[in-house]
């Protein structure tokens, strides 16, 4: 026996409720009653089945999100968890989605697993990746009994036969096929892979919802390489197509999507073959004109040039030299020439053939520069410009 107070055991109830699987993730169908909605933006109410009433709220934070304008009397599908409010002891429905009850529970749960995961980030463009235009590896998780695997490798065969592909066979609909897809999922993924399709042929809403459970669409998010979803026929729209990189219509469409077409992939090889033949003439082209050019200089540098150059260079410095040295030779001469003509003005020769005279004293020899030095009756030579004669002092 326990005892308990009564917070205790509200308490224990709380925390009961918040670890019951079912209780956190539920769906409720009932008649909306006395529905209040508060200056708050929350919504309080119950739902209501003949006598039985559950009282639920929904917060403004939810509220904002649920296109519904829930009245009174309108009977409707409501997700949440179930609560314990220990304040009050009140059991109650804390709703965080709602659809009309036309809607359908399936496409409700699907509503309610899109918008969450898109919320998440699942679903976002600017993650998804190009296809490889030319795949060696290419997964496939599909059933390995359904008509979808012949569509697809019928299709690879006759476009891309070059591709290896790996089959991770599972089971597409039913119970437990889920998880199933998704061990075939984390199967490819240990492989070497360039792209991966997940493919089923068409049904009903039922036989398709394996790939709109959570676990197939995390599964399909974590994929380390592109993956294709080929779900269903053109009109069917799963989960996992919105977290796909690519969504094709059909299994086919998938394998066709993921190969280049064989006629298109050999126009493609026969343009880069002239593109690449265009390149290279290019190539060649530039080359041989940059060696002619390069020849052509390195002309101007070979020995015989270069001594050719220096020769030149040389004979220009003789001429230069002895035009030089002739100017230096004649500059010298008439130089010497100047200084011989004013010699010879200076010279005694010159001064006598000006009409001068040297006077010597006959006995002696020594010139005469005063009357004094000669006694009367001395004898004289006197010397002009052509020749020699004896004079006497008469007084």
């Amino acid at each position: 026996m326990h005892l308990l107070t009564v917070s205790q055991l509200n308490t224990y109830l709380r925390e009961l409720l918040d670890v019951d699987e079912i209780l956190r993730d539920i769906w409720v169908e009932g008649e909306i009653f006395d529905f209040k909605r508060a200056t708050s933006g929350h919504w309080y109410f119950a739902l209501k089945e003949g006598e039985a009433l559950l009282n639920a709220v929904c917060w403004r934070s939810s509220a904002s999100r649920i296109p519904l304008r829930p009245g009174n009397g309108d009977s409707v599908l409501a997700h949440g968890r179930i609560g314990f409010y220990e304040a009050n002891g009140r059991l109650q429905l804390y709703v965080d989605s709602m659809q009309p009850v036309g809607v359908g529970i399936l496409h409700a749960r699907f509503e309610e697993l899109k918008t969450r995961l898109d919320a998440e980030g699942l679903f976002d463009e600017s993650r998804k990746r190009p296809l490889p235009v030319l795949p060696h590896r290419i997964g496939v998780a599909t059933s390995p009994t359904g008509a979808a695997i012949r569509d697809i490798l019928n299709v690879l065969a006759r476009r891309y036969p070059l591709a290896d592909v790996e089959i991770a066979p599972c089971q597409v609909q039913g119970e437990g096929s889920a998880q199933t897809v998704v061990d075939a999922l984390h199967t490819l993924y240990k492989r070497d892979l360039d792209v991966i399709i997940v493919a089923r042929g068409g049904g009903s809403t039922e036989d398709l919802w394996t790939f709109n459970e959570e676990i197939v669409a995390r599964a399909a998010f974590a994929s380390p390489v592109p993956l294709v979803s080929g779900v269903g026929h053109e009109v069917d729209t799963t989960i996992i197509d919105y977290v796909a990189d690519v969504q094709a219509p059909t299994p086919s469409a998938a394998a066709e999507l993921v190969t280049p077409e064989r006629d298109e992939l050999h126009t493609r090889i026969q343009d880069l073959h002239t593109r690449l033949l265009t390149s290279t003439y290019a190539t060649l082209q530039y080359t041989q004109d940059m060696l002619s050019d390069q020849k052509q200089r390195l002309t101007m540098y070979t020995p015989h040039t270069r001594i050719q150059r220096d020769r030149q260079t040389l004979d220009s410095l003789v001429r230069r030299t002895n035009d030089h040295i002739t100017h230096q030779i004649a500059l010298r001469h008439a130089h010497i020439a100047g200084l011989r003509a004013q010699m010879m003005a200076l010279s005694p020769q010159a001064t006598l053939d000006r009409g001068y005279a040297v006077v010597q004293h006959g006995a002696t020899g020594q010139v005469v520069t005063s009357a004094e030095q000669l006694d009367e009756s001395a004898i004289i030579d006197i010397t002009v410009s052509e020749g020699t004669f004896q004079a006497k002092r008469l007084k």
